[in-house]
């Protein structure tokens, strides 16, 4: 019986229509390449706010922000 949990940004708004192909895709790979039944396959969307979101220890938006002002790969090789 495979639980199956997606985190995502709320950002953007996610759509019904977008959440329902998530669900749809994993389960069908679990069907695929563990030959799960998709009637014990559990998929749980779970949307988290922006703020509440961290990568490489900062809150995303401070993340963003930080990148935005690092050089990129082009500007760095002139």
């Amino acid at each position: 019986m495979p639980y199956v949990n997606i985190k995502i940004t709320r950002e953007g708004g996610t759509s019904p229509q977008q959440k329902a192909a998530l669900i749809d895709g994993v389960t069908g790979v679990l069907v695929d390449v563990l030959d799960k039944s998709p009637s014990t396959t559990f998929v749980v969307i779970d949307e988290v706010e922006l703020e509440d979101w961290g990568i490489g220890g900062l809150p995303v938006p401070e993340y963003r922000r930080q990148r935005a002002m690092e050089p990129s790969l082009e500007e760095a090789a002139e």
